[in-house]
């Protein structure tokens, strides 16, 4: 059936920039330990809808919350303790450029505690934002609910961004986007504070800034632009390369559209023709077959991702079809552009990769997986390059299915991502810069402060690879004379897919972990975590209370030999011999 209407918000997240650049200064010695937070009480709620006053800030109520759940979105509760709720909007504005008619301003919400831990959260939300989250901390999907920050204490934060409508067409007003790259954060956080200071009598010892996907990139830009603003970075799957990210998802969809017929009236039906969800789940068992043993533990989960890509042989391990496809085999032309896809878009004249590779792994099959890697790349990611990313927008009907694809397939991966980089004299910030954080591997601030930052990513993500942290990572690791995990850390979850979900042990808190190294210099060495017993794609032989330590890469977990495997305790950190 034809589907309508299906702008949605775009859960894109990391941008990693082509050439890394280097720190002003390598050395890691020296770095100062960060004191705790004091706590205190709220002197006033109701009151700071008169008592504040900020510039260019309109407080539009202020409500106290007893203690009880907050509903963040349908079934999605989180409890909370007694609480200010502030709403409010900043730099209120007319657009400009081709967006002139519309109404801008930066929507927010704030909830203060009536017992307060000192500290302060922003919580970076995700795909294309344009509407104001809950501010109750949240972080993964999957996470315990209770693991939210505001009900650990902190004065939470959460935004729209600088939009009202969680479509793309904010990308015509050029002041829009920069608002949602990243100049909504250096507007929201002195405000912010500054409530804070009102409500408690002081601003927060310690801040926090924490989200995944598209949230994950707000925070690895905020790690770069505004290190000083903040003490520990907690990041998700982050999209901190997204508009190669995004274009990479175009060149998905015109890979598969190869293997098909298109029928115009169905097309995303047609292009999942082409490539079945159970098809996938073939690739991943596969994986699996020779890849679960390599941690020590047949499993049925992947600790050594790396080595995994050396042990897997796509045309080796995935039988042939003599014929029809029966769901046990790939045709030749399937395991092509399969091949193509993993290894990610490239300028065939220069051979110069677009975006990252992604590695096979064995939550391949699951359902998120299969949805990112059509749904979202056709009514998601076109929009976004086409009216946020691209200067100047090219703005197509992105209400129907049709119109997307239309826009897709004549994308030159040669010529028109060339726009991604592009500036003009009304868009004078191309989408690579106002989309990513400036010389990413360049945290001189952070380090030398004190701060701290704590990147998880899923090694099953389908649209922000896995690849491409690791990547920055090892950059990081470069300019810092491999000591950069003094104050970094990066932890692969093996199996999961995008902030969550997937054959995965996908439940873990690592604000707490965060805090704790901020605090007390308590170096994360590793992260307990459960899978979620809710999970309905959990394999039966699985138990529901598995566990399983996140490692900080480059290590995996891997089987000690003696001890029930569904138990975290038997095994050990492990780094791969090279």
């Amino acid at each position: 059936m034809k589907t309508e209407n299906l702008w949605i918000p775009l859960a894109l997240a990391p941008l990693c920039i082509a050439l890394y650049g280097c720190n002003s200064d390598s050395s890691t010695e020296g770095i100062p330990q960060l004191e705790a937070a004091i706590p205190a009480s709220i002197t006033s709620c109701a009151t700071l809808a008169t008592e504040f006053n900020y510039a260019d800030t309109t407080i539009i109520s202020a409500e106290l919350i007893p203690a009880g759940d907050v509903e963040y979105d349908a079934g999605e509760i989180y409890p909370s303790p007694s609480h200010c709720l502030i709403t409010g909007k900043m730099n209120e504005r007319t657009g400009i450029g081709m967006d002139g008619d519309a109404e801008y301003a930066i929507g927010f919400e704030m909830r203060l505690p009536s017992d307060w831990n000192g500290r302060f959260y922003y919580q970076a939300n995700g795909g294309l934002d344009g509407k104001v989250q809950k501010a109750v901390g949240r972080f993964l999907t999957s996470a315990s609910k209770d693991s939210g920050a505001l009900n650990k204490g902190f004065a939470v934060i959460s935004s729209d961004t600088g939009h009202a409508s969680a479509t793309p067409m904010f990308g015509l007003d050029p002041q829009a986007r920069l608002d949602y790259g990243y100049n909504a954060v250096a507007e929201l956080t002195p405000m912010a504070k500054s409530l804070i200071e009102t409500a408690y009598g002081k601003q927060p010892d310690r801040s926090y800034f924490g989200g995944c996907s598209n949230g994950g990139r707000h925070t690895m830009v905020a790690a770069t632009r505004y290190a000083d603003l903040y003490d520990g970075f907690l990041v998700g799957n982050p999209g901190f390369n997204l508009p190669k990210a995004a274009v990479s998802q175009l060149y998905g969809i015109q890979q598969y559209s190869s293997l098909v017929d298109i029928d115009v009236e169905n097309v995303l039906a047609s292009l999942q023709n082409g490539f079945t969800q159970e098809e996938f789940a073939l690739v991943a068992s596969k994986v699996a077959q020779q890849c679960d043993a390599l941690d020590g533990a047949s499993d049925g989960m992947v600790q050594d991702t790396y080595g995994c890509q050396d042990a897997f042989d796509l045309d080796r391990d995935v039988p042939t079809c003599p014929a029809d496809r029966d769901g046990t085999c790939l045709t030749a032309a399937q395991k092509s552009v399969m091949t193509n896809i993993m290894s990610g878009p490239r300028n065939s004249n220069t051979d110069a990769a677009i975006y990252s590779d992604f590695p096979y792994d064995a939550g391949m099959g699951t359902n998120d997986y299969y949805n990112w890697e059509f749904f979202m790349a056709m009514m998601r990611d076109p929009g976004a390059v086409a009216f946020i990313f691209s200067t100047a927008p090219t703005p197509y009907n992105g209400s129907t299915e049709l119109g997307a694809y239309e826009f897709v397939m004549p994308f030159d991966m040669d010529t028109d991502v060339e726009r991604i980089y592009a500036i003009d004299d009304t868009y004078t910030q191309s989408g690579m810069t106002f989309m990513t954080p400036p010389n990413p591997t360049d945290l001189t601030v952070l380090r030398d402060r004190g701060a701290k930052i704590m990147v998880v990513h899923g090694t099953s993500d389908a649209v922000f690879s896995p690849n491409d942290t690791v990547n920055w990572y090892k950059g990081l690791q470069n300019v810092n004379e491999n000591q950069a995990d003094e104050f970094a850390r990066l932890y692969l979850v093996p199996g999961m897919n995008h902030c969550g979900k997937g054959l995965a042990t996908d439940r873990f808190d690592m604000l707490d972990s965060l805090v704790a190294w901020v605090e007390q210099g308590q170096a994360p060495e590793s992260i307990n975590a459960s899978v979620r017993s809710e999970n309905t794609e959990l394999p039966a032989n699985w138990s529901k209370t598995r566990t399983r330590p996140l490692c900080p890469f480059p290590q995996v977990a891997t089987y000690s030999g003696t001890g029930n495997m569904e138990d975290a305790v038997n095994f050990i950190c492990v780094t791969p011999e090279q």
